[in-house]
């Protein structure tokens, strides 16, 4: 049976500042998580959060037992 883990973290993004991310391809995000945590992933994660005044909210993020990237969602705006 396979162990889902998964953090939360609330993210605030300015829609200039993302361009910057889209436009450096690879670029990563760090952010602190709920739990004091630094969590780092790459920016493209975020894509479908993205709106004309950037990326808001309070998201989950989910890994398998070998800490790879499973899905991301958003909890809250």
């Amino acid at each position: 049976m396979k162990k889902i883990r998964k953090i939360r973290f609330h993210l605030q993004i300015e829609a200039e500042e993302y361009l910057k991310y889209y436009q450096l391809g690879a670029a990563n995000v760090r952010v602190r998580a709920d739990n004091g945590q630094l969590l780092v992933f790459p920016a493209n994660r975020l894509q479908p959060y993205v709106t004309h005044d950037g990326i808001a909210g309070h998201f989950e993020m989910h890994f398998d037992e070998n800490n790879k990237f499973v899905s991301l969602k958003r909890l809250s705006v």
